[in-house]
């Protein structure tokens, strides 16, 4: 019994730490999930294949939980392979999670939903439809749970895990797992990542409540599809409250539709509409690159997560 899947990194848009709402996008940028369930097997053994020492709690709880809702609580293995950078703030745990959850029903033989992935309005399975055994927000609810459990998460991320799992931009209420909106963007886009890492369960929590009001601006920005503002306004926002030099946004806006820190950090995305011919990535790249860390250019993604 053996399942892949693959799910994507993201971007922010709105960090869901002030208030519960965020809002953030799909990345061309994959996590793999191989499953091989063993129903003699003793629980579930979970490897990450860029670093063999990194915790698998959120990848063996995926799918433990799996089999237990969907399976006969089957054990066995799951390994993850990526190019998500780990706690860089590209959305890597909900990656993992979403494509641990899928591969598992892959694994199981289930058909999993996918969401219209052809069209960029159809975007939730219909949960009537006797052709889908497991919708993908179902999956990704199954996912955020996991993360909640498994301590990588303060807001459950349920923004990231459906931006990774829907793509498009996605604005959600975390606190309800609802999903808010949805929509589809063709955005380019370029990853400025710094050497350090950020863990999004050490972020200081108190410091981003303190911005709320800068928060419920962006989230009102992106609810009515302003999503190049509402990024901007919380790459500077969140940058001051979790102590990020904003220079790199500063540096991005004039050549940008949008910049932001993305996550708890440390990364920042660039985004710049093609179609727009102020816009000028190569410009960020050049500024970008006197700084230690790496440059990854890519693009956005509106087809989300699918079993392999």
């Amino acid at each position: 019994m053996e399942g892949q899947a693959a799910a994507l990194g993201a971007g922010t848009v709105l960090n869901a730490l002030a208030t519960g709402t965020g809002a953030a996008f799909g990345l061309d940028v994959e996590t793999r999930a191989t499953v091989e369930l063993d129903p003699a097997a003793d629980g579930v053994e979970g490897e990450i294949a860029e670093d063999a020492a990194a915790d698998t709690d959120l990848i063996e709880r995926c799918v433990a939980l799996a089999t237990d809702r969907w399976g006969d609580g089957e054990g066995g293995r799951v390994r993850t392979d990526s190019d998500v950078p780990l706690a860089a703030g590209l959305k890597s745990s909900s990656a993992a999670a979403n494509a641990a959850v899928l591969a598992t029903c892959d694994a199981l033989g289930l058909a999993v939903g996918d969401g219209g992935r052809a069209s960029d309005d159809a975007v939730a399975d219909d949960p009537d439809d006797p052709a889908v055994d497991v919708t993908r927000l179902a999956a990704c609810r199954l996912g955020v749970r996991a993360a909640r459990e498994a301590g990588v998460t303060v807001t459950g991320a349920f923004d990231d895990a459906t931006a990774s799992m829907l793509g498009g931009v996605t604005v959600t209420d975390n606190g309800a797992d609802e999903l808010r909106r949805r929509e589809a963007v063709d955005w380019d886009a370029l990853v400025w990542t710094p050497p350090e890492r950020a863990y999004s369960a050490d972020a200081d929590v108190a410091r981003c409540e303190a911005v709320a009001p800068m928060a419920d601006l962006v989230a009102d920005l992106a609810l009515d599809g302003r999503y190049g503002e509402a990024m901007t306004v919380n790459g500077l926002a969140f940058s001051a409250a979790l102590g990020f030099d904003a220079d790199p946004a500063v540096e991005a806006m004039p050549h940008a539709t949008a910049v932001s820190l993305s996550g708890t950090g440390p990364s920042v995305v660039a985004v710049a509409d093609p179609a727009d011919p102020e816009t000028d990535l190569d410009a960020v790249a050049d500024a970008w690159g006197e700084r230690p860390g790496t440059l990854r250019r890519t693009t956005t993604r509106n087809d989300g997560a699918a079993v392999e």
